[in-house]
């Protein structure tokens, strides 16, 4: 990986890196007030648009865009929910749901019940969660470490995961008291302490989190495959790696609650930084000349990232490039502007998730195929097509 290019120097400043392309559709104006001593407050005041109509045209279109995105999921997850190896009508759908809101409506069998109740609809909502939290990682690292080709596994947190889950599995280590995804969130914030004290003198430099976080991956996987190799049979390996690949089908609803309370408080962190995220885009020095805490913002965002991240392959396994395909999609189309991104790349990862998990379940029925590895397919070409586009390929 190398450093974005639109990011230029550390030390640019901020009017000489607005480029039309990263302008984009918002219609950004940046004055040469932007960047002095009134900091992240001047920032914000001088970040404007064109004329007043051109200002509420874009409200208007933002607006339309989230409410769109918002109708979009609700009928993504209710569409996914019915379909399967045994397909649910819209009326077998409703009597499911109204029976467990206590309405006066007929129930379904008890089989059909539990299919839709206890199996589909927690794991599509978890499909839902996940890939806003991937989505929203993938936006929040882009940002930080000025890189395009940044992920949510850029840290090494999901190597870290799955050391600590397969070796509950494997070994029983703390089996009783931990389980798998206790296991896997304790992997995951040894991989981030591992990753900090790594970085503890290097001011948090982007290139060094890149480089840091790769090196602490490569360590986490290798010490998955000891794990592996050394004391499991062959049954427990396929299970495990099969897990690995990332799966929807452990998900049930305690785990869809964590993930319920988890996801909307990193993406509201995220939110909140969102001025500081529009910062760190241009470079370390043209961040702090806004006033903003360089070291301390970058910190809690890793933090951020870190958390949503285990939580998301403690419960599901391992799922890549959503994290990298759906930021770029979604800022092509809505602009660079975080506080307007990472809302609609939380919907956009969202629908894209539960969307890839239905193929996953009836592409080759009754056998399932880990949602992991349909991601991958789909996101390997737009990988390179992102390479292509950034004159890399």
């Amino acid at each position: 990986m190398r450093a974005d290019p639109a990011g230029r120097g550390e030390g640019t400043d901020l009017l000489a890196v607005v480029s039309p392309d990263a302008v984009g559709s918002a219609g950004v104006v940046v004055s040469p007030d932007a960047v002095g001593p009134s900091g992240a407050a001047g920032y914000l005041g001088s970040v404007g648009f064109g004329s007043s109509r051109t200002a509420r045209r874009s409200v208007v279109a933002r607006v339309a865009v989230l409410v769109l995105a918002v109708g979009v999921l609700f009928g993504s997850v209710a569409v996914a929910v019915r379909v399967g190896t045994a397909d649910v009508g819209w009326t077998g759908l409703g009597r499911v749901l109204g029976a467990r809101l206590g309405l006066d409506v007929e129930p379904l069998p008890p089989l059909m019940d539990s299919l839709v109740w206890d199996l589909r609809l927690p794991r599509v909502l978890m499909a839902a969660l996940v890939g806003a939290s991937l989505a929203v990682c993938g936006t929040v690292l882009q940002a930080v470490t000025r890189n395009a080709l940044a992920d949510p596994y850029l840290l090494g947190v999901s190597s870290g995961a799955s050391t600590g889950a397969v070796t509950v599995v494997v070994l029983g280590v703390g089996a009783s008291a931990l389980g798998v995804t206790g296991g896997a969130l304790v992997g995951a914030l040894l991989s981030f302490a591992l990753l900090l004290l790594l970085l503890r003198r290097s001011g948090l430099d982007s290139v060094r989190i890149v480089l840091t976080g790769v090196v602490v991956g490569q360590l986490f996987t290798a010490l998955t495959s000891l794990v592996l190799m050394a004391s499991a049979d062959a049954d427990t390996t396929r299970a495990v790696t099969h897990w690995l690949l990332g799966s929807m089908a452990p998900a049930r609803w305690n785990t869809v609650v964590v993930c319920a309370i988890v996801t909307p408080l990193g993406l509201a962190v995220a939110w909140l930084c969102s001025t500081a995220l529009d910062g760190l885009s241009f470079g370390t020095d043209t961040a702090a000349s806004l006033g903003i805490g360089v070291r301390h913002t970058r910190t809690l965002l890793l933090v951020v990232t870190a958390a949503l991240t285990a939580v998301a392959v403690a419960t599901v396994g391992a799922i890549g490039f959503v994290g990298l395909i759906v930021p770029h999609g979604v800022r092509f189309l809505v602009g660079p502007l975080h506080r307007v991104l990472l809302p609609c790349a939380a919907l956009a990862g969202a629908v894209f998730l539960v969307w890839t998990d239905a193929l996953a379940r009836i592409a080759f029925a009754p056998r399932e195929v880990p949602v992991g590895v349909i991601t991958a397919l789909l996101g390997v070409p737009l990988f390179l097509l992102v390479l292509r586009r950034r004159g890399e390929l």
